[in-house]
């Protein structure tokens, strides 16, 4: 079950395409956790071009924002280099955030059934708060959604 507002998200440290870590919650102010699917699909690719786009907005306003999925950090490499995108992606093939925020959900395609990322998306304070949360996200204009609430919190 995915968490939502007002619950706090466990700590965990993932790496991203340059393979730094990243630990969260990380103390600084408010931050994107945006989880999709996988790389270089049509909706995936879609979310992580806007939220590019968008970035400079965000890192204006002292947010950062992370595109997470279980994707290796070559893969991530690749996506980037491939769709020019700005906005830093964090692997997690171990499942610590995926699982841990609750977004690693049953799914269903063609009557098949299967395991696989929620495309959600949560804005966190400095200790882990959920101050918004979104399930279920339709990628297209959901990272100006975002951009919108995280102006109204700040």
């Amino acid at each position: 079950m995915s968490l939502g507002v007002n619950d706090t998200i466990p700590p965990f440290c993932i790496q991203d395409s340059l393979e730094n870590k990243v630990c969260l919650p990380d103390g600084s102010a408010l931050t994107v956790l945006y989880f999709y699917p996988k790389d270089n699909t049509s909706g995936c690719t879609l979310e992580a071009k806007e939220f590019s786009d968008l970035l400079p907005k965000f890192t204006a306003l002292g947010v950062k924002v992370y595109g997470i999925s279980q994707d290796s950090v070559k893969s991530h490499q690749k996506f980037i280099e491939k769709q020019e995108l700005t906005v830093p992606l964090l692997s997690d093939p171990d499942h610590a955030a995926i699982e841990g925020l609750g977004v690693w959900i049953s799914k269903k395609l063609y009557g098949r059934e299967y395991m696989g990322v929620d495309r959600s998306t949560f804005i966190i304070d400095g200790s882990g708060k959920i101050l918004a949360a979104w399930n279920k996200v339709k990628a297209r204009g959901h990272a100006a959604e975002v951009l919108k609430k995280v102006q109204e919190l700040n």
